[in-house]
């Protein structure tokens, strides 16, 4: 299957797709058929703040159309924010979609997790991964601690870069809402969070949207 992409927003997340969709397929001995598109990570970000939907509708049909003149038979958005008006673009899509969303969900019932803090951008968190998990509560932030993971995570998004003033408040927040909220796992609800964590690294355990969404990609692209 000829995969297509949504990248761009941000660059660091389409970056962690395109390295996990070349390993994935390394490893299974099979050759990728992949396009990525272009998407404005503030463009979105603005979108987003605004709820509208409409706008980055469009934008994500004009990309697609891109991606179906290259050969592609399927289209992935690689950002959770961009995840907001999901359902509206699935049913507008000239391709199907991967959708993360109905992705994590599943994996989280299949792993048992029943309460998981989030990290992400203040739609992510305050909508609880925009509702998407029924098997598990969704804790976010609260307060000042959910202003500064949005800001953090937001400037991170745009340039690409983790700071290690942003690590730190990612990291801060994650152990308040395990220790203070009883928090089995932190979610990380930005597909550019790939930047701050991995699971190799972190001493708690992570739902990785991102690394999930991947792997569905994957299932499809081979099945």
């Amino acid at each position: 299957m000829h995969i297509g992409l949504i990248g761009g927003i941000g660059p660091a997340a389409t970056d962690f797709y395109y390295r996990r969709l070349i390993s994935t397929f390394a490893s299974k001995k099979m050759a990728l058929e992949l396009t990525i598109v272009h998407a404005d990570t503030p463009t979105l970000l603005s979108n987003l703040a605004s709820n509208d939907a409409a706008a980055q509708i469009v934008i994500y049909s004009r990309l697609t159309n891109r991606l179906v003149a290259a050969g592609a038979e399927c289209v992935v958005v690689t950002s959770i924010a961009g995840h907001f008006c999901i359902d509206t673009f699935k049913a507008v899509s000239p391709l199907p979609v991967v959708d993360m969303i109905s992705e994590v969900g599943r994996a989280i019932e299949k792993r048992g997790l029943k309460r998981i803090g989030i990290l992400g951008t203040r739609t992510a968190m305050e909508t609880r991964f925009y509702g998407g998990v029924a098997s598990a509560e969704i804790i976010p932030p609260s307060g000042q601690d959910l202003d500064d993971v949005h800001q953090a995570y937001v400037t991170m998004a745009a340039s690409g870069v983790v700071t290690e003033p942003q690590r730190l408040v990612f990291n801060t927040v994650s152990r308040k809402l395990l220790k203070q909220n009883g928090a089995e796992a932190i979610m990380l609800g930005g597909t550019d969070l790939a930047l701050a964590f991995s699971q190799q690294d972190t001493a708690f355990p992570l739902v990785d949207c991102a690394a999930i969404h991947v792997d569905a990609i994957v299932r499809l692209a081979i099945s």
